[in-house]
């Protein structure tokens, strides 16, 4: 099996998905952020966001015209909002910040991204037959979207959370925007998890 077949393309886009996903939910642990301090937790964070855009960005070239317009749209959508994370994750490793500062160069790219994985995962959600109206835990590509849907809406709570108040300078809720990454973080972990192809798919993926 030559390395650029479909098959490889989707185990590297899961797997880098994994660890990025990993990466996150390592960092919003507190006994992490205990042992390594807040700067390391910054940094594996920002790795994190790394490992996201490049699997976003694979997809994106992936989904070429012989796929749906939503599967491309939710391709280049969850994209940006990588490319927002990595902004978001980079500037939070800046000493220093006022609180002023920390809103607009960290919290807001941290929301738009937090939007653009919400709008990409419905897209992707609604492209499976009949999502909204059935459950199907045994349906892989149904639990992958609903995995990924319920994760980039835990993301949003904790974008809303983390919010610097400007009169105290500390987040709104620190508490909730740790707990919404890292339920956000297992969600995607398990959508990518469940994306890993196994030899069996081998035919099914090259056809």
């Amino acid at each position: 099996m030559r390395w650029w077949s479909p098959w490889r393309t989707l185990w590297w886009i899961a797997a880098l998905f994994v660890v990025g996903s990993a990466c996150f939910a390592l960092g919003a642990l507190p006994v992490y952020v205990d042992r390594v301090g807040s700067q390391a937790a910054g940094v594996t964070f920002f790795v994190g966001s790394l490992f996201f855009t490049s699997a976003a960005a694979l997809q994106a070239l992936d989904s070429g015209p012989s796929s749906d317009r939503a599967t491309r749209a939710a391709g280049l959508v969850q994209l940006a909002g990588t490319l927002f994370f990595n902004v978001s994750t980079f500037a939070a490793l800046r000493q220093g910040l006022t609180a002023p500062q920390a809103d607009r160069l960290v919290w807001t790219p941290d929301v738009w991204g937090s939007v653009a994985f919400l709008v990409a995962s419905a897209l992707a959600f609604a492209d499976v037959p009949r999502p909204w109206l059935t459950w199907r835990p045994r349906d892989r590509p149904w639990t992958i979207a609903a995995a990924n849907m319920v994760g980039s809406i835990a993301f949003g709570v904790s974008a809303v959370a983390s919010r610097v108040v400007l009169s105290t300078d500390t987040l709104r809720d620190a508490e909730r925007a740790n707990l919404g990454t890292f339920v956000g973080a297992l969600c995607f972990l398990v959508g990518g998890v469940l994306l890993l192809p196994g030899p069996h798919d081998a035919g099914d993926v090259d056809r």
